[in-house]
C-alpha cells in the first residue's frame, strides 16, 4: 500500500508542473491573438453574407471578430462611445456625420443592394399600380399597414426619407408600427400581420422561403442602399485596435473577397444579394 501512495505522490508531482505550463501555455496563447470588435447593420448578419465572410478572415488573419449586429444608429453610436474597432454600415449621411466628428476615418465602399417594398400578395393598398416610390408610400398611408424597424437603422433612416418624399409625416400615417429590431424580426412582424415594409434586398431573398411577402415596389433611384467600411479612430478613441481594423477593411475590399461578396447566393437566388463596388486605395 506504501508503494502505491508513493507512486500517486510521484504522479501528482510530475503532473502538477506540466499541467500548470499547459494552462499558462493557453492563456500566453489566448493573449496573443489579436481580436476586433466589427459593428455593423443587422443587414449583413441576416442576410448570411458574415457567416461567410467572418471566418474566412479569422483564419487567413488570425485575428478573431466579435460581431455586433444592431441597427446603423446604433454601430454609429459604438463607435462615438470607442465601444467598436471597425463599423460596416449603410447610412451615408449618418456616417459623414461620424466621420466629420472625428469618430471614423480611412472609409471604404465596399458593396450595394437595393432597398424594396414589401407586402402582402394581394396587395390591399394597390402599390404595384404606382410609378414613384412617393406614390407607394402615399397608397400605403391610406389603405395599407406599415411596419417599420424604428430603430435608427440605416433602413429606418431610409423610410423616414421616403415618408418625408411623399410629403407625409410619419407620425401621421395611422397604420405604422415600429418594432425597435432589426430586419429579420420586422420581415416577420410584417409576415404575421400582412403588412408592408422596407427591406434591403439581400435580406429579404436570404428569408424569402418562409415568407409570403412579394416585392410590391422596386427599381426607384432613390432605393440604392450602399455599404461603407470604417475603422474608429484611435486619436479619438485610443483603445481602438487600429492595425487590425486595416486588415479587416483590406480583406473587405480586396479582389479575391469583392469576388466572393458578388457570388454570395447568387446561385440559390438567381441574382446577387450584395453588388461589390470596391475601389482601389488612393495613393
Amino acid at each position: 500500500m506504501a508503494i502505491v501512495k508513493r507512486s500517486s505522490c510521484l504522479a501528482l508531482r510530475v503532473s502538477l508542473p506540466v499541467l500548470i505550463a499547459v494552462l499558462v501555455a493557453s492563456v500566453v496563447v489566448a493573449r496573443q491573438r489579436p481580436s476586433i470588435i466589427l459593428a455593423t447593420t443587422t443587414s449583413t448578419q441576416d442576410s448570411g453574407l458574415l457567416d461567410v465572410l467572418v471566418p474566412r478572415f479569422e483564419m487567413e488573419r488570425g485575428i478573431e471578430v466579435k460581431v455586433i449586429a444592431v441597427g446603423t444608429g446604433a454601430a454609429l453610436r459604438m463607435a462615438r462611445s470607442g465601444d467598436a474597432d471597425v463599423v460596416l454600415a449603410h447610412a451615408p449621411t449618418s456616417e459623414r456625420s461620424a466621420v466629420n466628428a472625428g469618430d471614423l476615418i480611412e472609409g471604404r465602399l465596399v458593396m450595394h443592394n437595393d432597398f424594396v417594398v414589401v407586402g402582402p400578395p394581394d396587395d390591399p393598398a394597390r402599390v404595384r399600380g404606382q410609378r414613384t416610390i412617393a406614390g407607394a408610400m402615399r397608397a400605403i398611408a391610406d389603405r395599407g399597414t406599415f411596419i417599420s424597424r424604428g430603430d435608427e437603422s440605416g433602413t429606418h433612416t431610409q423610410e423616414l426619407a421616403l415618408w418625408a418624399s411623399a410629403g407625409l409625416d410619419p407620425r401621421d400615417v395611422q397604420r405604422r408600427e415600429e418594432t425597435g429590431q432589426g430586419m429579420g424580426a420586422t420581415l416577420n412582424v410584417a409576415e404575421q400581420k400582412r403588412a408592408y415594409t422596407l427591406t434591403d434586398r439581400g435580406t429579404y431573398l436570404a428569408q424569402r422561403r418562409r415568407l409570403t411577402l412579394e416585392v410590391v415596389f422596386e427599381g426607384d433611384p432613390s432605393l440604392r442602399n450602399i455599404y461603407h467600411v470604417y475603422a474608429v479612430n484611435p486619436a479619438r478613441h485610443p483603445q481602438a485596435k487600429i492595425a487590425e481594423a486595416r486588415q479587416f477593411i483590406e480583406f473587405l475590399v480586396s479582389p479575391a473577397i469583392q469576388q466572393a461578396i458578388g457570388a454570395f447566393k447568387r446561385e440559390q437566388f438567381g441574382q446577387s444579394l450584395f453588388i461589390p463596388d470596391a475601389l482601389p486605395a488612393r495613393r
